[in-house]
């Protein structure tokens, strides 16, 4: 327990450390250049890394991916058997090693400098051979390894995860990156399923059960029927939703006798909650829960546009 603790405190200590490098001057006005190359570059950046550094890059690389900055990652023993052709003069590469000497990112260097492809650069040794090569060199504390022996690579790749991130989350909000576009690169599990907009799941067109006012109780409970819905909506002549009548005001109204000639709009809920199709769809279903409500209407600018039921949002991973 008491190394554990050790551990998480060192690796705080580490993530303390780069916390206060952005607030030194020249560290803060790299990390601007680098922001500014990537965003800058027609290709993609090209993340490589050996060893836990590796692994770090292949995390980078799928975090830049996810939020809109093109990235792959070149495996440095790879790199040298062919994969070098992957690197184009459109791209940049972003080169990770705490020490700044591993021996197998050398080829990968010498391809950068041949043929003048950008070269960014993440250690923590300022005189090493990643520092000295790099067009951009974001210097990493200097952090004490968790481990007993100083040796194992744990609060280094930390720091380095974090800075990634850090480089992610700047790139996001210099792009505009909103939810709607995390939405297009994560379309399934259930993070996709929190940022579907109601649009993508509602009833539309023939689909949406509707009837105007002066229809008979009948004909609003055939619509409900064929819609299977649940309800229908009320328009008016203009197809503005002005009330709902529902099975719930279909059992009351038949249990109180009622003529099934008589005009649904004597029946209806009046002023139905509704929402705009924008509206994520995890809004949609709490405000369902908190109103208790099973179907929803979707409008815009007051005109039904859509509908969409609880068990549209439940069975699409909506929560």
């Amino acid at each position: 327990m008491k190394a554990a603790c050790h551990s998480l405190s060192v690796a705080a200590l580490g993530l303390n450390a780069l916390e206060a490098q952005f607030a030194e001057r020249n560290f803060a006005a790299t990390f601007v250049r680098l922001i500014g190359v990537i965003m800058n570059v027609r290709g993609r950046v090209i993340v490589t890394g050996i060893g836990k550094s590796g692994i770090v890059a292949r995390k980078m690389t799928a975090t830049l991916t996810s939020t809109g900055t093109p990235a792959i990652f070149l495996h440095p023993a790879d790199a040298g058997h062919g994969d070098l052709g992957m690197v184009t003069p459109d791209d940049v590469v972003l080169m990770l090693s705490h020490s700044g000497e591993s021996t197998e990112l050398g080829p990968i260097i010498q391809y950068c400098k041949r043929f003048a492809i950008p070269l960014l650069g993440m250690t923590a040794q300022a005189h090493s051979t990643v520092a000295t090569a790099a067009d951009i060199c974001m210097l990493m504390p200097d952090v004490p390894e968790a481990c007993p022996n100083s040796l194992a690579p744990t609060t280094s790749t930390t720091v380095q995860m974090a800075f990634g991130d850090a480089m992610a989350i700047a790139l996001m909000e210099m792009r505009g990156f909103s939810a709607d576009d995390f939405h297009k690169f994560h379309p399934n599990g259930r993070l996709g399923a929190q940022l579907i907009k109601v649009r993508e799941l509602m009833a539309k067109g023939d689909d949406i059960p509707s009837v105007q006012e002066e229809a008979s109780l009948l004909d609003a409970t055939i619509e409900m029927t064929r819609a299977r819905l649940g309800g229908t909506a009320i328009v008016d002549r203009d197809g503005r939703l002005i009330g709902a009548f529902t099975d719930g005001d279909l059992r009351r109204t038949v249990t109180g006798k009622q003529n099934l000639t008589e005009a649904v709009g004597r029946f209806m809920t009046p002023t139905p909650l509704a929402v705009g199709p924008e509206e994520l769809a995890q809004e949609a279903l709490h405000l369902m829960h908190e109103r208790n409500v099973m179907l929803l209407f979707v409008c815009d600018k007051g005109k039904l546009i859509g509908a969409v039921h609880m068990h549209d949002l439940l069975n699409a991973g909506v929560a």
